[in-house]
């Protein structure tokens, strides 16, 4: 369901826009294209993001690895880093007070006097969001923090190496410079947002990112129709990406509900990109040609990304770039494959170094083509 559309005239205009705002996005990460009145962009290799830093938190996973560190906190951010993810990707909602927090959940839960409570997070002061969770103040004792599966279980909230809570002004602070940021504009799927509401929290988080970016490349990305239209409205300088998870679940707004409909979000409003659910890609790669064709960029995330094996099908496929959990793991995996590769394709060539796409192995249309027929027969919808 579309919203009441803001002429122009009407956005309030920013504060803030730094000198160097050009160059942070068109860094090394980056190369420029040219598509009439939107600006497309071509990434120089396939990227890992780090989901939430170096992976989010299922408190109910017998996988250690799920609960090793605070999702969307900055000792996850600068892990992620270390393992060599090119991005991070993480959630970003406003305060009550203005404040642009680093948090996914629309509720935060806590345990007082026996009974369980939940606040909603927009409505909580800075402050208040701050007591929660571990402290910056050694000997100070924040309200226990608990987490709500989509089944409704609720579990303590403990991972092995924890972090307080931070705002976003502090990921551009703390965070090794050189990391990119993919910053989700995080909206309440249930709740029917005005436009006026909408941009309200973007210029909160766009003050921010203008006055703290420096170099660093920033991606934005939202599963909000409207909030993409937005932000890409607000400023031209980041590029906008629109996720969604491919029709795995419908919704009233039909805008979300498949990628044929999402490449006809980001035509009319001139975003730059898809981030869709991985399995929506492989039960679809003819989608693949058409996002490609429209000069979209695309990128994925979900559980199959954790698989070494279906990230590297995506590169081959011609993905951008893959947001993971398991960020060591997928990295160290796609060096292997290219090295095996590299060194396969050097005897071939009898070492003489003549390659192309060095890295990259080499099927003939035929046997991709037989891939890409055989990968939705695999993927269960």
């Amino acid at each position: 369901m579309a919203l009441k559309a803001v002429h122009v005239s009407d956005v309030p205009s920013l504060d803030q826009v730094p000198e160097n705002a050009t160059t942070a996005l068109y860094s090394s990460r980056f190369s420029k294209g040219n598509d009439g009145a939107r600006t497309s962009l071509k990434f120089p290799k396939f990227l890992v993001i780090g989901h939430r830093g170096s992976g989010m938190n299922m408190l109910h996973s017998a996988d250690r690895r799920m609960k090793a560190i605070k999702e969307n906190s900055i000792l996850s951010f600068n892990t992620a880093g270390k393992f060599d993810a090119d991005f991070v990707e993480f959630d970003v909602q406003v305060t009550k007070d203005d404040c642009p927090v680093i948090f996914h959940d629309d509720f935060i839960l806590t345990e007082e006097n026996g009974e369980i409570s939940e606040r909603r997070l927009t409505e909580l002061t800075l402050a208040e969001f701050f007591g929660y969770g571990p402290q910056r103040e050694p000997g100070n004792v924040g309200k226990t923090l608990l987490r709500k599966t989509k089944d409704g279980r609720i579990f303590n909230w403990k991972v092995e190496d924890d972090d307080t809570f931070c705002t976003l002004q502090e990921a551009f602070q703390k965070v090794n410079p050189s990391l990119g940021f993919n910053i989700e504009l995080k909206f309440d799927d249930h709740i029917l947002y005005t436009d006026e509401e909408l941009i309200h929290v973007l210029q909160a988080v766009l003050r921010v990112v203008f006055e703290h970016v420096n170099e660093r490349p920033i991606v934005f990305s939202t599963f909000q129709p409207d909030a993409a239209r937005l932000v890409k409205m607000l400023q031209s300088i980041y590029p906008v990406f629109f996720l969604t998870n491919g029709g795995s679940e419908i919704y009233t707004d039909v805008r979300r509900n498949s990628l044929e409909e999402a490449v006809k979000l980001c035509l009319a409003c001139g975003l730059q990109g898809i981030v869709s659910e991985v399995k929506a890609v492989f039960r679809n790669p003819a989608a693949l040609n058409t996002i490609k064709a429209a000069n979209l960029s695309l990128l994925t995330y979900g559980q199959l990304n954790n698989v070494p094996e279906a990230v590297y099908m995506q590169h081959l496929m011609g993905v951008d770039g893959v947001i993971v959990d398991l960020v060591q793991d997928i990295t160290e995996a796609l060096s292997d494959f290219s090295k095996t590769v590299e060194a396969e394709e050097d005897s071939l060539s009898g070492g003489n170094g003549q390659m192309e796409n060095p890295g990259k192995p080499k099927f003939s249309q035929r046997e991709l083509s037989f891939l890409l027929k055989l990968i939705p027969e695999l993927i269960q919808v």
